[in-house]
């Protein structure tokens, strides 16, 4: 549920006032229903939570938008949900899930919300943690291979988790010393290196009716 609420809480602040159709079209359009296991009615529920918890503010739909009769309110990020947006994207950049790589996913995908060198510290953090328990993975696979009542191919288990967390670590190098460069655009910085600013015409609801 926090990745949900991460992607939700996202998807408003960037195109606020936003009604749930366009947080929806625009969050499959990232495929999250993919990695993040996002389906249509956990969107909705999310939007109802947050509001509930105070977290977002329902308003009005623009008289400009061109939606159909089901987007019948749209929301807007409110102080509470900008200070929860904030933490769970620091939680969701420093935490290693290596079962649940859903959380890494949307922490790129809202990365820039942050200043350059507290993502970069971010990516610091991760780094050690995932050094951490690279270093069990490599040691329970030791173990396993000198137990004589586990099953051999069990050790394949580890050597796969192992590859895992060897090639999230490569990328991890490799996007640190690019964001150290000054490639991407991050908070404070010139708003066009982050993203074209959304208009109204591409709000992803020409295929409402």
């Amino acid at each position: 549920m926090s990745v949900t609420r991460l992607l939700v809480l996202g998807a408003v602040r960037i195109f606020q006032p936003a009604h749930g159709y366009l947080i929806r079209q625009e969050l499959i359009s990232w495929h999250a229903d993919e990695w993040a296991h996002l389906n249509p009615g956990s969107v909705y529920n999310a939007l109802r939570s947050l509001t509930r918890g105070g977290l977002l503010s329902e308003v009005p739909v623009p008289p400009a938008e061109p939606v159909g009769p089901a987007a019948r309110a749209a929301y807007r990020i409110t102080p509470a949900g900008e200070e929860e947006f904030l933490r769970l994207l620091r939680q969701c950049l420093v935490s290693v899930r290596p079962y649940q790589p859903e959380w890494l996913q949307a922490g790129i995908a809202f990365a820039w919300a942050l200043p350059r060198h507290e993502m970069l510290d971010a990516l610091v953090t991760h780094r050690h943690q995932l050094e951490a328990r690279l270093a069990w993975v490599r040691w329970a696979e030791q173990d396993i291979c000198n137990h004589p009542l586990k099953p051999a191919l069990v050790v394949e288990q580890f050597r796969l988790h192992e590859a895992h967390l060897t090639g999230e670590l490569a990328w991890l190098e490799a996007v640190s010393a690019r964001i150290e460069a000054g490639e991407y655009g991050f908070d404070g910085e010139d708003p066009a290196r982050i993203m074209p600013t959304p208009g109204r015409a591409d709000r992803r609801t020409t295929n409402q009716t």
